[in-house]
C-alpha cells in the first residue's frame, strides 16, 4: 500500500545545546517521509520556493520518496528558525518565514488520488481540507497540527476533524483545543469532536492511545543523548502511519505495534540534527530497537 502526505518542506535553522545548523532540509512532510518510507511508498504534496537548494531534491527523490505533487513556486521557501534550551521538550521560535506556503493550494496527481492512506501533517487546516477534497478514495486518514492553528483557524480545524481517522496532538495541543487539563478527558473530548482515534505525544514521556475500544500507554524508548528534537513528532506520525499502511486491517494489536514503530522513529530522530539520523536508518535497525523496546517495559 501507499501512503500520501501533504505538510511542508523548509529550510530550518536550528540550535541546541549540542550545536547549531543553518538552512537545513526539515518540514513536517520531510521528517514524516523519512520514517514512513521504510515501511511504504510515500507520496509527497508540498511547495518550495525557487531558492530551495536542488540537491535536497535529489536527496528525497534517491530515498524514494514521489514527489510529482510537490510544485515550484516563485518566491522563497518556508523557512523555520528555533532554539532549545534545556527544556528540549520545547522549541523557542526565534522566526518563521512562509514565503511561498501562504499562497499554496496543493494540487494531487490524477493517478495518486486514489490512494487510500493520507496524512495531513501539520500545516494550514485549510490547505489539508483541499487536499482531502482531491482524493477519491480514503480508508485511513490522519491529521496533525499545532498550537497557531488551534487558536487562529479553530473552526476550521474542528471541522476538519469530523472528516478524519485519527488525530494527532502534543500534550499542550490537546490540553487547548479539547479545554480540559487532564490527558485523558481531553483525549474524550477529542474522541468526540469526530475523530476515532486519538493520539497524545507526550515527548519523552511517550504517547497516550484513545478510541471507545481501548486504551492504550507507551514510554518513549529511553535516548543516551539528544541531539536534536525536532522533527520528532512527525517521525512518530511517520512510523506510526507507515506501519499502519502495511496492515490488511486495522486491530488492535496492529495499533499498539504502529505506536511501538511511531515512538521508536522518533527515537532515532532526535539522535541528530535534521534528517541526518533517520535518512540512514534502516529496517533493520528499527526493528532491533523495538524489540529493545518491548525489553524495556517487559515486567
Amino acid at each position: 500500500m501507499s501512503i500520501i502526505v501533504l505538510g511542508t518542506l523548509a529550510l530550518d535553522s536550528v540550535r541546541t545545546p549540542s550545536g547549531e545548523r543553518q538552512n537545513i532540509l526539515g518540514g513536517s512532510a520531510a521528517h514524516f517521509s523519512m520514517a514512513a518510507r521504510l515501511f511504504t511508498d510515500v507520496h509527497l504534496v508540498a511547495i518550495v520556493g525557487s531558492d530551495f537548494p536542488k540537491r535536497y531534491v535529489g536527496f528525497l527523490e534517491k530515498k524514494g520518496i514521489i514527489l510529482t505533487s510537490v510544485v515550484k513556486g516563485e518566491g522563497r521557501s518556508f523557512r523555520w528558525r528555533g532554539e532549545y534550551k534545556n527544556d528540549l521538550n520545547t522549541a523557542i521560535t526565534l522566526s518563521t518565514e512562509l514565503g511561498v506556503l501562504s499562497a499554496f493550494k496543493p494540487t494531487v496527481a490524477r493517478n495518486q488520488r486514489g490512494i487510500e492512506y493520507i496524512f495531513l501533517a501539520n500545516i494550514d487546516p485549510e490547505i489539508q481540507k483541499h487536499l482531502l477534497g482531491h482524493m477519491r478514495s480514503t480508508k485511513l486518514v490522519g491529521l496533525d497540527s499545532m498550537n497557531y492553528w488551534i487558536r487562529n483557524k479553530r473552526e476550521s480545524l474542528r471541522k476538519l476533524l469530523r472528516k478524519i481517522d485519527i488525530y494527532l496532538a502534543n500534550e499542550g495541543e490537546a490540553k487547548e483545543l479539547s479545554g480540559e487539563g487532564n490527558l485523558l478527558r481531553a483525549a474524550k473530548a477529542l474522541r468526540k469532536m469526530g475523530p476515532s482515534m486519538v493520539v497524545i505525544k507526550k515527548g519523552e514521556h511517550g504517547v497516550l492511545f484513545y478510541c471507545d475500544k481501548f486504551i492504550f500507554s507507551l514510554p518513549a524508548y529511553p535516548v543516551h543523548r539528544i541531539i536534536d528534537p525536532t522533527g520528532a513528532g512527525d517521525s512518530f506520525a511517520g512510523g506510526f502511519m507507515g506501519y499502519l499502511a502495511k496492515q490488511r486491517k486495522l486491530r488492535g494489536a496492529d495499533i499498539k505495534k504502529a505506536i511501538a514503530f511511531g515512538v521508536t522513529c522518533a527515537s532515532f530522530n532526535v539522535e541528530g540534527f535534521g534528517l541526518n539520523r533517520t535518512s540512514k536508518l534502516t529496517m533493520k535497525e528499527l526493528n532491533c530497537r523495538v524489540n529493545k523496546l518491548r525489553e524495556c517495559i517487559n515486567f
